[in-house]
């Protein structure tokens, strides 16, 4: 095999698989980057057996064939190389020469005979979703993925469509337990079966969705197959293994009954919530919350360090509510949204907040409450 291909496309394609090659050398295989040279481009493909991605690459073919090499190594090596054409050679008993300008490495691959198998996709059964709307939507619900390995069916988004006043509506769902997070949008696309029925797409997969999502303007096609979600844009195509268990049911967490309702200028509000954070527990990161006529107060106290308070003028007149949350899982929420002003739902000390956006469309977010 021998190809020649220019630096800031090869280092583009390396960097893109550098978050899905097998990190801890259980199958020393999965660490490596199948390349293969095929007429005017190379495709570079990796996996970790739980997502895949196989993207195509503009590059000057001489001879074809196909080789893996460590995705970490190659791409430390293409990075440091001078800004030039790269040649990339393999030889004799999976050794490569990669060449430019007056340096030359050479490094031992693996046989790509042992790369697993990456699927076909069958893009007559895919449907279109705009990838600016998608990237959106992800952005509004992963910061509330759980990072707990142990609750796999939190480990991910939940997917799912569902047909309201004749509209088709594309909701994304997330939760670790402590907060959740709902968008829904309406989308042109006829209802799917699996998202009909909600599907699971785990954090490592939805993590490639995303950059997708960031870097294409075109539209990213979706599909199905053999328990996998497949993501095809751009000539990139990346396959996942859904989670595998049922996401609870979401609608039971939403509070129904959180009377109590105040506007709250969300700017003012996330850095009021920020400044209390730095005096509250390192753990709980727990900040109280009070409601009394025509303010509301925020505080947080740790023994070993001090105290602190803030007050906002709001709209108010009700009861005096006090109640504490978590003020890392309140900053993450008022950081995806971008109106000016935001609502507040509360109903107790002993209930979970509801926050929504002014307009109260597309999105809320739930926050269990704590003791303080």
């Amino acid at each position: 095999m021998l190809f020649s291909i220019e630096k800031e496309v090869f280092l583009k394609g390396l960097g893109r698989v550098q978050g899905i090659v097998e990190k801890r050398n259980t199958i020393p295989i999965l660490s490596n980057v199948l390349i293969e040279a095929d007429q005017e481009s190379i495709m570079l493909t990796a996996t970790d057996l739980e997502v895949g991605m196989r993207a195509a690459y503009p590059a000057n073919v001489k001879t074809n064939g196909k080789i893996t090499v460590s995705a970490k190594k190659i791409y430390e090596i293409i990075k440091e190389l001078p800004e030039k054409e790269i040649t990339f050679k393999s030889k004799e008993n999976c050794w490569i020469e990669i060449s430019c300008g007056k340096s030359v490495f050479n490094i031992v691959g693996l046989s790509s005979d042992e790369f697993p198998h990456f699927p076909e996709a069958d893009v007559s059964k895919m449907f279109p979703l705009n990838s600016s709307l998608l990237g959106d939507m992800i952005e509004k619900t992963y910061f509330s993925v759980s990072t707990d390995e142990t609750k796999y069916n939190l480990n991910g988004i939940y997917f799912k469509s569902v047909e309201e006043e004749g509209k088709n509506i594309l909701r994304l769902v997330a939760t670790d337990g402590h907060r959740l997070a709902m968008t829904q949008r309406e989308v042109d696309t006829a209802q799917n079966e699996e998202l009909t029925s909600g599907v699971i797409f785990p954090r490592k997969g939805i993590m490639e969705l995303k950059k997708i999502a960031e870097e294409s303007e075109s539209d990213i096609s979706f599909g199905f197959m053999d328990n996998s979600a497949v993501v095809v844009n751009d000539g990139t195509v990346v396959v996942m293994r859904l989670v595998d268990g049922d996401f609870p049911d979401y609608t039971r967490v939403i509070p129904k009954n959180n009377e109590t309702i105040v506007d709250l200028p969300r700017d003012q509000f996330l850095h009021a919530l920020k400044r209390m954070a730095i005096l509250s527990s390192e753990k709980s990161k727990g900040v109280k919350i009070e409601l009394k006529n025509g303010l509301l107060e925020i505080s947080s106290s740790n023994p070993e360090i001090g105290d602190a308070h803030e007050d906002l003028e709001i709209n108010y007149n009700g009861d005096n509510i006090s109640i504490g949350f978590n003020a890392r899982y309140m900053i993450d929420i008022l950081q995806v949204l971008d109106g000016e002003t935001i609502k507040l739902a509360v109903k107790d000390d002993l209930s979970p907040g509801l926050i929504t956006p002014d307009d109260g469309k597309d999105f809320l977010a739930v926050v269990m409450p704590m003791r303080l």
